[in-house]
């Protein structure tokens, strides 16, 4: 790849993370306030995500001006927070199961149709990148993760309003930590092979 098309490609990589970054926040405040006035589990999980992806987002930002190597351990910061982000969900489910809850399905449903438009416009603006580095792969997972949580969410809103129980957002909440956990472990692999990779490669240097 030429110098002109790789700073063409990077620029678009990073008018695309500001893109995905501000919906994220956006997104992210929805699902708290919804979450807590809801009291649902699911939706202040998916909350919690979409921060935290927020938040890598803006590590990604940084580290596309940086070497391979610094570009790897991002990644390997962001599949680490995943794994937080898991362990979270798990104690605030553990937390309502035991204590009870008492979920609003129609906000549910509501806030995860919301949700699920703008994962998707992130999911495409990320999967329009060509030969994406090992940042972009991590922020299209998470970006699919998301997209994928709000369909639990809506199935879950449904039986939430139609059972009057609190057990299918508590089974969410589960799935989406469970969610989080493969793709943080993908992307941890991912960046540990490009680490390797950058390891043999003495040419590359570090920006």
């Amino acid at each position: 790849m030429d110098e002109a098309t790789s700073g063409v490609n990077q620029r678009l990589e990073r008018n695309t993370l500001w893109i995905v970054l501000i919906l994220n926040v956006l997104i992210s405040a929805a699902f708290f306030i919804v979450g807590f006035t809801g009291d649902s589990s699911a939706l202040i999980a998916n909350g919690v995500d979409n921060l935290s992806d927020a938040l890598v987002y803006a590590l990604s930002l940084v580290a596309l001006s940086r070497g391979v190597t610094w570009k790897s351990r991002a990644a390997m910061f962001s599949g680490s927070m995943l794994l937080v982000f898991a362990v979270g969900i798990l104690i605030d489910v553990g937390r309502r199961y035991v204590y009870g809850s008492e979920p609003i399905g129609t906000a549910m449903m509501a806030m995860s149709a919301v949700a699920a438009i703008v994962n998707f416009i992130c999911l495409r603006l990320l999967q329009r990148l060509e030969q994406p580095d090992v940042n972009m792969r991590a922020a299209t997972t998470f970006s699919f993760n998301d997209f994928i949580s709000n369909g639990g969410i809506l199935i879950a809103g449904v039986l939430v309003w139609w059972l009057g129980t609190n057990w299918p957002d508590l089974l969410v909440g589960v799935a989406t930590a469970l969610i989080a956990i493969k793709g943080g472990v993908e992307i941890l692999k991912d960046a540990r092979s490009e680490i390797r990779e950058a390891k043999g490669r003495p040419e590359i240097k570090e920006a």
